[in-house]
């Protein structure tokens, strides 16, 4: 079966006159698009096979220059007729060497000189991780950043007020360390993921969660994210604030109920308010009705932009005991007649 052309600049969109920049930007961008664990198309695989032969032969100043050599006369080669004019050297289709799976055009050309990378003999082989590496400034090269990760983390009000850490296992599924997401190694399944190319892991972490976050914020970790380590994305870990039995937030104000006696409310009192930081006292000024509210500046949480906190709202509530006493029954029923003429002329008119 005749073997067919393979027009590699073609296949990379490039002149051919294309430096390395250019050349090595256009297969970037074709691996990106057509690596089978992204790509969706029946044709992903091929087209990256194709791509990744392309790279293999432009991006090697030898193979580029024996394949810009031969030219149409490139069948002549292949059938072993001869000098390749442009390596002073003869052979034949069966002195292939190890040329992996790259086509029947690319083992014919290039059988002896194997899958080498690079810019001569002592460049390293070629690496998975390098299909999806970007241009960072000034044209370095850097490993594509992996993918971000969320989590979820429920902690306390106290916690919260004052911020804390947290220790926990993140369940992980990355590109496989043996592999680098490939799947196989040289011609075989990788033994290490099992040709999935994926591998389960664990990472301890400890994270540092601030002081005044709300349910729903986000705390980001740099580099905690999936990926190979180094290029990795970041964590995300979705907080949730659970409910607290004294205070209700409301903003980065805290808001609390007081219960208060009838005598207290009528008399006046000092009595001790639970706060975050620690109780402390209030006076209740006499003639206080239940429902008043009071307001300690500065007591409610930490504002996470522009420094500073909220308030503490303290509404009282008069309580009465459930087992009034004789003496105590007597005493209200006292003060209910000191008023005999007109008891309820303290009370808040409702309907006028």
């Amino acid at each position: 079966m005749a073997v067919e052309f393979k027009d590699y600049y073609h296949i990379l969109g490039v002149p051919r006159d294309a430096d390395d920049k250019a050349i090595k930007s256009a297969y970037r961008r074709l691996a990106r698009k057509h690596h089978p664990d992204v790509a969706k198309t029946k044709d992903a695989t091929d087209r990256f096979k194709e791509a990744t032969e392309a790279y293999k032969v432009l991006s090697d100043p030898e193979k580029r220059r024996r394949y810009d050599t031969l030219g149409p006369d490139w069948q002549r080669f292949a059938n072993g007729r001869g000098p390749d004019p442009g390596g002073g050297f003869t052979y034949t289709t069966d002195d292939l060497g190890n040329v992996g799976d790259f086509s029947d055009f690319f083992r014919t050309i290039f059988g002896d000189m194997g899958v080498r990378s690079g810019r001569g003999a002592g460049r390293p082989g070629f690496r998975v991780e390098d299909l999806f590496a970007e241009v960072g400034r000034g044209g370095r090269a850097r490993a594509s950043r992996g993918e971000d990760v969320q989590a979820s983390v429920e902690i306390s009000l106290e916690e919260a007020f004052h911020g804390t850490r947290k220790t926990f296992t993140l369940e992980t599924n990355e590109p496989c360390a043996a592999c680098h997401g490939a799947g196989h190694v040289g011609e075989r399944p990788c033994p290490a993921c099992g040709g999935s190319g994926w591998q389960h892991g664990q990472r301890q972490l400890d994270v540092k969660i601030p002081a005044g976050v709300k349910t729903g914020q986000r705390v980001r970790v740099s580099g905690e994210g999936a990926g190979q380590a180094g290029a990795r994305g970041d964590l995300y870990l979705v907080v949730t604030v659970a409910p607290h039995p004294l205070f209700e937030r409301k903003g980065d104000d805290l808001h609390l109920e007081l219960p208060i006696t009838a005598p207290e409310a009528a008399l006046g009192a000092t009595v001790e308010v639970p706060t975050l930081r620690g109780r402390v006292s209030m006076k209740i000024p006499p003639a206080t009705s239940s429902g008043r509210t009071f307001r300690f500046p500065g007591y409610g949480m930490p504002r996470l932009k522009g420094g500073g906190s909220g308030d503490q709202l303290v509404r009282v509530r008069i309580v009465l005991p459930a087992d009034l006493t004789a003496a105590e029954r007597e005493l209200y029923d006292r003060l209910q007649h000191m008023r005999a003429d007109n008891p309820r002329a303290y009370l808040t008119s409702w309907g006028d």
